[in-house]
């Protein structure tokens, strides 16, 4: 499992998502996932057990951002996502957007495999 596939399995029922960027024409409020990093920070013997996966879900709504905005931090603290950081970027005057930031991060298991 990848957070990338995680968060879009969890959050579609809510929101529309893209990542990256979105490829259509935008809806009034829509999710935007960027991957940030993935690193080893748990090791046992020497070899890495866990992944640390980041990303940041960027949230644009036209309207009351709040609302969605708790829809999906319940979301994701109930299904065992960590929230590093939630801020509100600002609204875009060439869109209408407004845009509210929160980053997560969750642990995977990592196997190493043999070529």
């Amino acid at each position: 499992m990848s957070i990338l596939s995680e968060l879009t399995a969890i959050l579609s029922p809510l929101i529309p998502i893209e990542t990256g960027i979105f490829s259509e024409t935008p809806p009034d409020s829509y999710l935007v996932i960027t991957p940030l990093s993935d690193v080893f920070d748990l090791y046992t013997d020497d070899r890495p057990r866990h992944e640390t996966q980041e990303a940041r879900l960027s949230v644009f709504d036209k309207g009351n951002y709040t609302q969605v905005k708790n829809s999906i931090v319940r979301a994701l603290l109930n299904t065992g996502f960590m929230i590093t950081d939630r801020r509100y970027i600002g609204r875009e005057d060439d869109t209408g957007y407004h845009n509210y930031a929160i980053d997560v991060a969750k642990d995977y298991d990592y196997e190493l495999k043999e070529d």
